[in-house]
């Protein structure tokens, strides 16, 4: 055996990680944080100052003067001889707005006449009354022609009939987070409205309300279309009315009765169980 040593390479004692590698992964770490970072600033910046871009993120707070104003604008556009009413301010809450969060939903309404046979017509002219943004128009429904437009701000409308010579256009904000609320517009001062109700209640010797429930809308321009409402007891003629109509009804289609007393339209929804009166002055034309 020969006694020369052997020279050469060490050998190795185990795998040792790269220099390199570990400098790349500190650099993946810092450019991920930084990223996190920046993204969280974006998010909080574009919350901050811009404009929600989809239903979900609007409240209904923020949704609730673009429906009053809908409602204002459709009392314009049917005009004083053709409203009804102004139907109150409906909250239904429970929805779903994500898997993850409730929310709520505004509805208002608004009565049209319409008599048998004039539904399309009435529905059109509506619809080109309505402002250009809206995109409003007339199609067919499931039950007859349909009116859709959409107020902005993700708010819908859509008008039919319902067949007793009535139109009922419907104001929607669709499900939505609730934020701080809806509050509803002042209902303020009187244009008439609650004398000509306590006429038809008298007329009908019905109890005569101290405080009939009142619900406005901003008309364009700055006035209020207004509407003042009271239950009455069973009723089944509206007779004891005719006197009040001049002999003269807008609409007499039984339960339902209307006529004009002035500048207010008087409707009345008279049934054995229990009827409703309405008084409204609308918006100028």
């Amino acid at each position: 055996m020969s006694g020369a040593v052997q020279t050469g390479r060490i050998p190795s004692t185990g795998p040792a990680a790269p220099a390199p590698a570990r400098r790349r992964r500190r650099w993946l770490l810092v450019a991920t944080v930084l990223w996190a970072v920046l993204l969280g600033a974006l998010t909080w910046t574009s919350v901050r100052d811009d404009p929600p871009t989809v239903r979900e993120q609007r409240t209904l707070d923020q949704a609730g003067p673009v429906v009053d104003r809908a409602v204002g604008e459709l009392a314009r556009a049917a005009g004083p001889s053709a409203l009804l009413e102004l139907g109150p301010p409906r909250i239904a809450a429970g929805c779903r707005v994500t898997p993850f969060a409730d929310g709520a939903r505004l509805r208002r309404e608004v009565g049209v006449l319409a008599p048998d046979g004039t539904e399309r017509s009435v529905l059109t002219g509506l619809a080109e009354r309505l402002p250009a943004s809206w995109r409003a128009g007339v199609g067919p429904g499931l039950d007859g022609p349909e009116l859709r437009a959409d107020a902005g701000e993700f708010v819908a409308v859509e008008g039919r009939s319902t067949g007793d010579g009535r139109i009922r256009v419907t104001v929607d904000t669709g499900c939505r987070p609730v934020g701080s609320g809806y509050t509803a517009p002042p209902a303020t001062g009187d244009g008439g409205e609650t004398a000509a109700l306590t006429a038809a209640l008298r007329a009908l010797d019905q109890p005569v309300d101290a405080g009939p429930e009142l619900v406005t809308a901003p008309c364009p321009g700055g006035a209020l279309a207004r509407t003042a409402r009271s239950a009455a007891g069973p009723t089944t003629s509206a007779d004891a009315l005719a006197p009040l109509a001049g002999g003269t009804p807008l609409l007499d289609n039984p339960p339902v009765y209307a006529y004009r007393a002035g500048t207010v339209t008087v409707l009345a929804d008279l049934t054995p169980d229990a009827s409703r009166l309405t008084a409204t002055v609308g918006c100028p034309s």
